[in-house]
Protein backbone atom coordinates (compact mmCIF):
# COMPACT_ATOMS: atom_id res chain seq x y z
CA UNK A 1 0.00 0.00 0.00
CA UNK A 2 1.35 3.48 -1.14
CA UNK A 3 1.02 6.51 1.66
CA UNK A 4 1.02 10.21 0.56
CA UNK A 5 4.51 11.43 0.76
CA UNK A 6 4.36 13.47 3.67
CA UNK A 7 4.91 17.72 2.89
CA UNK A 8 7.84 19.84 4.63
CA UNK A 9 6.48 22.78 7.29
CA UNK A 10 6.04 25.67 5.26
CA UNK A 11 7.80 29.06 6.89
CA UNK A 12 6.04 32.53 7.37
CA UNK A 13 6.19 35.65 8.92
CA UNK A 14 3.88 34.43 11.57
CA UNK A 15 6.35 31.35 12.38
CA UNK A 16 6.04 27.21 10.81
CA UNK A 17 3.07 26.20 9.34
CA UNK A 18 2.48 22.35 10.48
CA UNK A 19 -0.66 21.07 10.30
CA UNK A 20 -2.56 21.04 6.99
CA UNK A 21 -5.22 24.18 8.13
CA UNK A 22 -2.11 26.01 9.04
CA UNK A 23 -0.44 25.32 5.46
CA UNK A 24 -3.98 25.72 3.73
CA UNK A 25 -4.16 29.42 5.85
CA UNK A 26 -0.38 30.29 4.94
CA UNK A 27 -1.18 29.64 1.12
CA UNK A 28 -4.20 31.75 1.28
CA UNK A 29 -2.02 34.27 3.06
CA UNK A 30 0.54 34.41 0.51
CA UNK A 31 -2.28 34.45 -2.42
CA UNK A 32 -4.43 37.13 -0.58
CA UNK A 33 -0.85 39.27 -1.08
CA UNK A 34 -0.71 37.90 -4.62
CA UNK A 35 -4.23 39.62 -6.03
CA UNK A 36 -3.13 43.10 -5.19
CA UNK A 37 -2.97 46.08 -7.91
CA UNK A 38 0.57 47.14 -8.52
CA UNK A 39 0.52 50.69 -6.44
CA UNK A 40 2.32 53.81 -8.23
CA UNK A 41 1.76 57.27 -6.58
CA UNK A 42 4.42 58.45 -9.13
CA UNK A 43 0.69 58.37 -11.56
CA UNK A 44 -2.16 59.92 -9.58
CA UNK A 45 -3.55 61.96 -12.38
CA UNK A 46 -4.06 58.70 -14.45
CA UNK A 47 -5.64 57.33 -11.37
CA UNK A 48 -8.38 60.55 -11.01
CA UNK A 49 -9.09 60.32 -14.28
CA UNK A 50 -10.16 56.55 -14.36
CA UNK A 51 -11.95 56.34 -11.41
CA UNK A 52 -13.94 60.00 -12.38
CA UNK A 53 -14.54 58.26 -15.75
CA UNK A 54 -16.42 55.21 -14.05
CA UNK A 55 -18.25 57.06 -11.69
CA UNK A 56 -19.94 58.90 -14.44
CA UNK A 57 -20.22 55.85 -16.33
CA UNK A 58 -21.66 54.16 -13.62
CA UNK A 59 -24.72 56.23 -13.25
CA UNK A 60 -25.27 56.49 -17.38
CA UNK A 61 -28.13 54.88 -19.00
CA UNK A 62 -27.58 51.35 -19.64
CA UNK A 63 -27.34 50.11 -23.43
CA UNK A 64 -30.53 46.93 -24.51
CA UNK A 65 -28.49 43.90 -23.86
CA UNK A 66 -27.73 41.29 -26.55
CA UNK A 67 -29.38 38.23 -24.99
CA UNK A 68 -28.45 34.34 -25.25
CA UNK A 69 -30.72 31.40 -26.57
CA UNK A 70 -31.36 27.79 -25.87
CA UNK A 71 -29.59 26.73 -28.68
CA UNK A 72 -26.25 28.92 -27.85
CA UNK A 73 -26.29 27.15 -24.46
CA UNK A 74 -26.76 24.18 -25.97
CA UNK A 75 -23.52 24.69 -27.50
CA UNK A 76 -21.33 25.93 -24.46
CA UNK A 77 -22.75 22.60 -23.34
CA UNK A 78 -21.53 21.11 -25.91
CA UNK A 79 -18.08 22.37 -25.79
CA UNK A 80 -17.55 21.74 -22.01
CA UNK A 81 -14.43 19.12 -21.65
CA UNK A 82 -15.79 15.99 -19.72
CA UNK A 83 -12.50 15.43 -17.44
CA UNK A 84 -12.12 19.28 -16.41
CA UNK A 85 -12.49 19.26 -12.37
CA UNK A 86 -15.93 21.13 -10.76
CA UNK A 87 -16.06 23.72 -8.95
CA UNK A 88 -17.17 24.26 -5.21
CA UNK A 89 -20.86 23.54 -6.49
CA UNK A 90 -19.58 20.38 -6.84
CA UNK A 91 -21.35 19.99 -10.67
CA UNK A 92 -19.32 17.48 -12.97
CA UNK A 93 -19.37 18.79 -17.02
CA UNK A 94 -20.84 15.53 -17.78
CA UNK A 95 -23.91 16.25 -15.71
CA UNK A 96 -24.95 19.71 -17.69
CA UNK A 97 -24.05 16.80 -21.05
CA UNK A 98 -27.46 15.49 -20.06
CA UNK A 99 -29.75 17.97 -19.03
CA UNK A 100 -33.26 17.89 -20.75
CA UNK A 101 -34.51 20.82 -23.41
CA UNK A 102 -36.61 22.18 -19.92
CA UNK A 103 -33.65 22.43 -17.79
CA UNK A 104 -31.69 23.98 -20.40
CA UNK A 105 -34.29 26.64 -21.17
CA UNK A 106 -34.05 27.62 -17.07
CA UNK A 107 -30.57 28.71 -17.52
CA UNK A 108 -31.14 30.37 -20.78
CA UNK A 109 -34.02 32.42 -18.41
CA UNK A 110 -31.02 32.73 -15.67
CA UNK A 111 -28.50 34.13 -17.98
CA UNK A 112 -30.52 36.35 -19.41
CA UNK A 113 -31.61 37.75 -15.96
CA UNK A 114 -28.15 38.55 -15.61
CA UNK A 115 -27.41 40.37 -18.56
CA UNK A 116 -30.37 42.43 -18.27
CA UNK A 117 -29.74 43.18 -14.48
CA UNK A 118 -25.81 43.42 -15.52
CA UNK A 119 -25.78 41.27 -11.88
CA UNK A 120 -23.62 38.37 -11.63
CA UNK A 121 -23.99 36.71 -8.79
CA UNK A 122 -21.93 36.19 -5.28
CA UNK A 123 -22.15 32.66 -5.40
CA UNK A 124 -20.00 32.19 -8.33
CA UNK A 125 -17.37 35.02 -7.51
CA UNK A 126 -15.71 31.89 -4.67
CA UNK A 127 -13.18 29.99 -6.09
CA UNK A 128 -11.48 26.58 -4.87
CA UNK A 129 -8.25 27.21 -5.19
CA UNK A 130 -5.52 24.18 -4.98
CA UNK A 131 -1.54 24.63 -5.00
CA UNK A 132 0.76 22.56 -6.50
CA UNK A 133 4.66 22.78 -6.13
CA UNK A 134 6.62 24.67 -9.61
CA UNK A 135 9.16 22.26 -10.83
CA UNK A 136 12.44 23.25 -8.89
CA UNK A 137 11.46 25.26 -6.02
CA UNK A 138 11.29 25.55 -2.49
CA UNK A 139 8.63 23.63 -0.82
CA UNK A 140 8.64 25.23 2.15
CA UNK A 141 7.96 28.49 0.88
CA UNK A 142 4.24 29.54 0.15
CA UNK A 143 5.20 31.92 -3.34
CA UNK A 144 6.57 28.04 -4.71
CA UNK A 145 3.18 26.74 -5.63
CA UNK A 146 1.43 27.63 -8.23
CA UNK A 147 -2.63 27.97 -7.98
CA UNK A 148 -5.07 26.35 -9.45
CA UNK A 149 -8.25 28.09 -9.67
CA UNK A 150 -11.35 26.09 -9.35
CA UNK A 151 -15.07 28.14 -10.13
CA UNK A 152 -18.45 27.00 -10.48
CA UNK A 153 -19.26 25.07 -13.44
CA UNK A 154 -22.47 27.17 -13.90
CA UNK A 155 -20.64 30.09 -13.61
CA UNK A 156 -18.39 29.53 -15.81
CA UNK A 157 -21.06 27.78 -18.90
CA UNK A 158 -22.55 31.51 -18.31
CA UNK A 159 -18.77 32.85 -18.95
CA UNK A 160 -18.76 30.82 -22.20
CA UNK A 161 -21.77 33.00 -23.23
CA UNK A 162 -20.33 36.20 -22.41
CA UNK A 163 -17.11 35.64 -23.88
CA UNK A 164 -18.84 34.73 -26.98
CA UNK A 165 -20.29 38.30 -26.79
CA UNK A 166 -16.97 40.19 -25.99
CA UNK A 167 -15.15 38.36 -28.84
CA UNK A 168 -18.15 39.15 -31.47
CA UNK A 169 -17.24 42.78 -30.35
CA UNK A 170 -13.63 42.50 -30.48
CA UNK A 171 -13.41 40.79 -33.58
CA UNK A 172 -16.98 42.25 -35.60
CA UNK A 173 -14.63 45.76 -35.00
CA UNK A 174 -11.06 45.21 -35.25
CA UNK A 175 -10.01 46.04 -31.36
CA UNK A 176 -7.09 44.34 -31.54
CA UNK A 177 -3.77 45.70 -32.67
CA UNK A 178 -2.15 42.84 -34.84
CA UNK A 179 1.17 42.22 -32.41
CA UNK A 180 -0.96 39.39 -29.76
CA UNK A 181 -1.41 36.09 -30.52
CA UNK A 182 -3.29 34.59 -27.94
CA UNK A 183 -6.53 33.17 -27.88
CA UNK A 184 -6.93 34.23 -31.99
CA UNK A 185 -7.81 31.99 -34.36
CA UNK A 186 -5.21 29.85 -36.40
CA UNK A 187 -2.72 31.78 -33.71
CA UNK A 188 -0.64 29.03 -31.54
CA UNK A 189 2.79 29.42 -29.98
CA UNK A 190 4.49 27.34 -32.79
CA UNK A 191 3.36 30.11 -35.37
CA UNK A 192 4.01 32.66 -32.78
CA UNK A 193 7.43 31.63 -32.46
CA UNK A 194 8.25 30.46 -36.17
CA UNK A 195 7.70 34.00 -36.41
CA UNK A 196 10.21 35.37 -34.41
CA UNK A 197 12.66 32.21 -35.97
CA UNK A 198 11.67 33.39 -39.63
CA UNK A 199 12.66 37.17 -38.39
CA UNK A 200 16.00 35.98 -36.80
CA UNK A 201 16.68 34.18 -39.96
CA UNK A 202 16.08 36.72 -42.41
CA UNK A 203 17.98 39.32 -40.63
CA UNK A 204 20.83 37.04 -40.23
CA UNK A 205 20.44 36.07 -44.17
CA UNK A 206 21.17 40.03 -44.54
CA UNK A 207 23.97 40.81 -41.68
CA UNK A 208 21.26 42.02 -39.81
CA UNK A 209 21.59 41.69 -35.78
CA UNK A 210 18.45 40.56 -33.90
CA UNK A 211 18.19 41.50 -30.36
CA UNK A 212 14.95 40.30 -28.12
CA UNK A 213 14.02 41.22 -24.68
CA UNK A 214 11.77 39.13 -23.20
CA UNK A 215 9.41 40.41 -20.47
CA UNK A 216 8.75 38.89 -17.00
CA UNK A 217 5.51 40.52 -16.14
CA UNK A 218 5.18 39.60 -12.68
CA UNK A 219 1.85 37.97 -11.70
CA UNK A 220 0.17 39.08 -14.86
CA UNK A 221 -3.26 37.86 -14.55
CA UNK A 222 -3.31 38.53 -10.94
CA UNK A 223 -2.75 41.89 -10.67
CA UNK A 224 -5.01 43.52 -13.16
CA UNK A 225 -6.11 47.04 -12.19
CA UNK A 226 -10.32 46.59 -12.44
CA UNK A 227 -11.22 49.96 -12.93
CA UNK A 228 -8.26 50.29 -15.50
CA UNK A 229 -9.62 47.56 -17.72
CA UNK A 230 -13.07 48.34 -17.02
CA UNK A 231 -12.19 52.04 -18.32
CA UNK A 232 -10.53 50.95 -21.68
CA UNK A 233 -12.94 49.05 -22.07
CA UNK A 234 -15.43 52.10 -22.41
CA UNK A 235 -13.28 53.64 -24.55
CA UNK A 236 -13.06 50.85 -26.68
CA UNK A 237 -16.80 51.35 -26.68
CA UNK A 238 -17.74 47.93 -25.88
CA UNK A 239 -21.78 48.61 -25.11
CA UNK A 240 -22.75 49.39 -21.77
CA UNK A 241 -24.47 46.51 -20.83
CA UNK A 242 -21.26 44.47 -21.57
CA UNK A 243 -19.40 46.92 -19.59
CA UNK A 244 -20.90 46.96 -16.19
CA UNK A 245 -21.34 43.02 -16.46
CA UNK A 246 -17.99 42.59 -16.48
CA UNK A 247 -17.85 44.80 -13.90
CA UNK A 248 -20.13 42.62 -11.58
CA UNK A 249 -18.21 39.54 -12.07
CA UNK A 250 -14.54 40.97 -11.85
CA UNK A 251 -15.65 42.59 -8.33
CA UNK A 252 -16.18 40.89 -5.14
CA UNK A 253 -14.02 37.96 -5.70
CA UNK A 254 -13.41 35.60 -3.30
CA UNK A 255 -10.84 32.46 -2.85
CA UNK A 256 -10.14 29.79 0.11
CA UNK A 257 -7.28 27.35 0.09
CA UNK A 258 -7.33 23.67 -0.51
CA UNK A 259 -4.12 22.06 1.40
CA UNK A 260 -4.82 18.18 1.00
CA UNK A 261 -7.50 17.58 4.19
CA UNK A 262 -7.92 21.19 4.85
CA UNK A 263 -9.37 24.45 3.23
CA UNK A 264 -8.77 28.09 4.35
CA UNK A 265 -10.82 31.06 5.62
CA UNK A 266 -12.37 32.81 2.95
CA UNK A 267 -10.11 35.68 1.84
CA UNK A 268 -10.91 38.46 -0.84
CA UNK A 269 -9.47 38.97 -4.42
CA UNK A 270 -8.99 43.19 -5.01
CA UNK A 271 -7.40 43.04 -8.50
CA UNK A 272 -7.14 40.13 -11.34
CA UNK A 273 -8.85 39.08 -13.93
CA UNK A 274 -10.20 35.80 -12.15
CA UNK A 275 -7.68 32.71 -12.39
CA UNK A 276 -9.18 30.04 -14.30
CA UNK A 277 -12.27 32.28 -15.72
CA UNK A 278 -12.43 31.74 -19.33
CA UNK A 279 -12.83 35.18 -20.45
CA UNK A 280 -9.84 36.43 -18.51
CA UNK A 281 -7.30 35.70 -21.21
CA UNK A 282 -9.20 38.20 -23.56
CA UNK A 283 -9.78 40.76 -21.05
CA UNK A 284 -5.64 40.88 -19.97
CA UNK A 285 -5.13 40.91 -23.83
CA UNK A 286 -7.92 44.16 -23.75
CA UNK A 287 -5.95 45.43 -20.85
CA UNK A 288 -2.75 45.78 -22.41
CA UNK A 289 -4.23 46.65 -26.15
CA UNK A 290 -2.66 49.82 -25.80
CA UNK A 291 0.65 49.46 -25.19
CA UNK A 292 3.16 51.59 -26.58
CA UNK A 293 3.59 51.31 -30.65
CA UNK A 294 7.01 50.66 -31.49
CA UNK A 295 9.20 51.99 -34.12
CA UNK A 296 10.32 50.37 -37.81
CA UNK A 297 13.67 49.26 -35.79
CA UNK A 298 11.60 47.74 -33.34
CA UNK A 299 8.39 44.84 -33.19
CA UNK A 300 6.67 43.61 -30.32
CA UNK A 301 5.65 39.34 -30.08
CA UNK A 302 2.86 38.94 -27.20
CA UNK A 303 1.21 35.89 -26.86
CA UNK A 304 -1.12 36.20 -23.64
CA UNK A 305 1.58 37.76 -20.60
CA UNK A 306 4.39 36.52 -22.47
CA UNK A 307 6.02 39.82 -24.27
CA UNK A 308 9.39 40.09 -26.48
CA UNK A 309 10.54 43.03 -27.79
CA UNK A 310 12.64 42.85 -31.15
CA UNK A 311 15.02 45.39 -32.45
CA UNK A 312 17.07 44.87 -35.19
CA UNK A 313 20.15 46.27 -36.77
CA UNK A 314 23.34 45.86 -38.24
CA UNK A 315 25.42 47.90 -35.37
CA UNK A 316 24.78 46.52 -32.05
CA UNK A 317 24.93 50.08 -30.36
CA UNK A 318 22.50 50.99 -32.48
CA UNK A 319 20.48 47.84 -31.75
CA UNK A 320 20.55 48.86 -28.18
CA UNK A 321 19.62 52.38 -28.52
CA UNK A 322 16.31 51.37 -30.31
CA UNK A 323 15.32 49.26 -27.30
CA UNK A 324 15.88 51.87 -24.69
CA UNK A 325 14.17 54.42 -27.44
CA UNK A 326 10.95 52.05 -26.62
CA UNK A 327 11.57 50.74 -23.25
CA UNK A 328 11.67 54.89 -22.19
CA UNK A 329 7.64 55.21 -23.74
CA UNK A 330 6.95 51.50 -21.85
CA UNK A 331 8.25 53.03 -18.88
CA UNK A 332 5.56 55.63 -18.71
CA UNK A 333 2.92 52.91 -19.88
CA UNK A 334 4.02 50.20 -17.63
CA UNK A 335 3.57 52.78 -14.29
CA UNK A 336 0.26 54.92 -15.78
CA UNK A 337 -1.55 50.79 -15.58
CA UNK A 338 0.39 49.15 -12.55
CA UNK A 339 2.27 46.58 -14.03
CA UNK A 340 5.04 45.55 -12.91
CA UNK A 341 7.77 43.57 -14.62
CA UNK A 342 10.55 41.64 -12.82
CA UNK A 343 14.04 42.99 -14.34
CA UNK A 344 15.95 40.45 -13.41
CA UNK A 345 14.37 37.66 -14.88
CA UNK A 346 13.78 39.75 -18.03
CA UNK A 347 16.54 38.42 -19.93
CA UNK A 348 17.79 39.75 -23.57
CA UNK A 349 19.27 38.03 -26.39
CA UNK A 350 21.60 38.77 -29.40
CA UNK A 351 20.77 36.38 -32.12
CA UNK A 352 23.45 35.67 -34.69
CA UNK A 353 23.36 32.66 -36.82
CA UNK A 354 26.26 33.77 -38.83
CA UNK A 355 29.69 32.49 -37.53
CA UNK A 356 31.17 35.30 -36.97
CA UNK A 357 31.97 36.64 -33.13
CA UNK A 358 30.01 39.19 -31.97
CA UNK A 359 30.65 41.64 -29.33
CA UNK A 360 27.78 41.72 -26.64
CA UNK A 361 26.53 45.54 -26.19
CA UNK A 362 25.95 47.10 -23.16
CA UNK A 363 23.06 46.60 -21.00
CA UNK A 364 19.57 47.28 -21.98
CA UNK A 365 17.45 49.21 -18.91
CA UNK A 366 14.10 49.41 -17.67
CA UNK A 367 13.69 51.32 -14.62
CA UNK A 368 16.94 52.07 -14.08
CA UNK A 369 17.86 48.32 -13.58
CA UNK A 370 20.23 46.55 -16.26
CA UNK A 371 18.54 43.57 -18.36
CA UNK A 372 21.02 41.05 -18.45
CA UNK A 373 22.59 39.52 -22.02
CA UNK A 374 22.39 35.96 -22.32
CA UNK A 375 22.99 32.85 -24.55
CA UNK A 376 19.89 31.00 -24.02
CA UNK A 377 16.37 31.73 -22.94
CA UNK A 378 12.54 30.21 -22.44
CA UNK A 379 10.16 31.58 -24.34
CA UNK A 380 6.55 30.11 -24.97
CA UNK A 381 8.35 26.47 -23.51
CA UNK A 382 11.21 26.17 -25.66
CA UNK A 383 14.59 26.94 -25.18
CA UNK A 384 15.93 29.47 -27.81
CA UNK A 385 19.68 29.76 -27.91
CA UNK A 386 21.69 32.66 -29.65
CA UNK A 387 22.69 30.59 -32.81
CA UNK A 388 19.47 29.01 -33.02
CA UNK A 389 20.84 25.52 -32.76
CA UNK A 390 18.32 24.16 -30.44
CA UNK A 391 20.69 21.91 -28.97
CA UNK A 392 19.79 23.10 -25.42
CA UNK A 393 16.12 22.69 -25.90
CA UNK A 394 16.73 19.03 -27.86
CA UNK A 395 18.92 17.90 -24.80
CA UNK A 396 15.90 19.12 -22.00
CA UNK A 397 13.82 17.39 -23.98
CA UNK A 398 15.27 14.24 -24.21
CA UNK A 399 16.11 14.01 -20.37
CA UNK A 400 11.88 14.84 -19.98
CA UNK A 401 10.81 12.31 -22.48
CA UNK A 402 13.74 9.96 -20.05
CA UNK A 403 12.23 10.35 -16.94
CA UNK A 404 9.09 10.02 -18.53
CA UNK A 405 9.96 6.41 -19.92
CA UNK A 406 11.63 5.71 -16.37
CA UNK A 407 8.39 6.24 -14.50
CA UNK A 408 6.67 4.25 -16.45
CA UNK A 409 8.99 1.36 -16.38
CA UNK A 410 7.60 -0.24 -13.24
CA UNK A 411 4.13 -0.47 -14.50
CA UNK A 412 5.23 -3.12 -17.59
CA UNK A 413 8.20 -5.11 -15.05
CA UNK A 414 6.97 -8.69 -14.49
CA UNK A 415 6.60 -7.85 -11.10
CA UNK A 416 3.46 -5.32 -11.84
CA UNK A 417 0.23 -6.50 -10.87
CA UNK A 418 -0.97 -4.50 -14.56
CA UNK A 419 -1.14 -6.68 -17.76
CA UNK A 420 0.43 -5.35 -20.68
CA UNK A 421 -2.78 -4.68 -21.96
CA UNK A 422 -3.70 -2.38 -18.93
CA UNK A 423 -0.05 -0.88 -18.76
CA UNK A 424 -0.39 0.87 -21.97
CA UNK A 425 -3.83 2.40 -21.32
CA UNK A 426 -3.56 6.39 -21.97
Amino acid sequence: MRFPTPSPPLVTPGGLALSDSEKAEALADSLKAQFQPVNDPSVPAVIEKVNEAMRAYSSAPTSEPKLTNPTEVQDAIRGLIVGKAPGPDGIPNRTLKHLPLSAVSLLVVLFNAILRTQYYQAAWKHARVFSILKPGKDPTLPSSYRPISLLDTIGKLFEKILLSMILCEVSGRGLLRNEPFAFRPKHSTSLQLARLVERVSRNSEERRLTGAVFLDVAKAFDTVWVDGLLYKLTILNFPSYLVKTISSYLNGRKFEASFQSATSTSRRMRACVAQGGIISPVLFKLYVNDMPSPSRHVELSLYADDTAVIATSRQPALLVEYLDTYFSDLERWLSEWRIAIRVSKSPAMLFAKTGRRILKPRSVQLFGEPIQWVDDARYLGVTLDKRLTWSKHIDQARKKGAQRLGELGPLQNRRSCLSIRNGILP
